[in-house]
């Protein structure tokens, strides 16, 4: 099995590159799903959240209000590390769960990790490659202000919550560059699936 980092930022086009992924067959572990199930009441993240954070962060549902834990984590790098101390863990647990039942099925699977925060969380150094999804901060801060509804201040900080695309590009073995058409992301993408599942592993 083939394990692929799949990496960018808020705003890059990750997302878009990864439906693309699945469109073509791929075997993708989503984190940011995985996080979601993590934080579900009764699992040991969402009792210790609640018990970092209080109620203020629990919705009417009883479930984290992702929002509200977004809006304080976003503005305090000191709780967002709090969290992440919390959360990633889990999260790699279940990844190496999911990744060893998709080995043991298909030995020669390419298994793709779509994580934001693959090189921030060092679970780039578990990967045999690395994939970049990589576009211009004028072009995330756009996206997220038309796209997202965000406000230009929210967006902004956002995107200095994250390390700059251009730093991660130190990390990547392979770059998407998602700031053209949609035409060219979906042709870089799949000559890249192409060469990945031509490694012999």
């Amino acid at each position: 099995m083939l394990k692929v980092g799949l990496t960018g930022g808020i705003g890059s086009g990750k997302s878009t590159v990864s439906g693309i992924l699945k469109g073509l067959g791929a075997c993708i572990i989503d984190a940011d799903v995985l996080a979601r199930e993590v934080l579900e009441p009764g699992r040991q993240a969402y009792s210790e959240t609640i018990r970092l954070f209080g109620k203020r962060v629990m919705g009417s549902d009883g479930r984290i209000d992702r929002k509200a834990l977004a809006d304080i984590v976003f503005s305090d790098p000191d709780k967002r590390k709090l969290l992440e101390g919390i959360v990633h863990p889990k999260v790699f647990e279940e990844e190496a769960r999911i990744a060893a039942g998709i080995e043991a099925a298909e030995p020669g699977a390419v298994v793709f990790f779509d994580a934001a925060l693959l090189i921030e969380a060092g679970a780039h150094r578990r990967m045999d490659r690395v994939v970049l999804v990589w576009c211009r901060p004028e072009t995330q801060l756009e996206r997220l202000i038309k796209r997202c509804g965000m406000s230009r201040e929210d967006a902004i900080l956002r995107l200095n919550a994250q390390m700059p695309l251009e730093e991660k590009k130190m990390y990547a073995t392979h770059i998407i560059d998602n700031d053209g058409s949609l035409d060219e992301t979906v042709e870089q993408v799949r000559a890249l699936y192409r060469e990945l599942k031509q490694i012999d592993f």
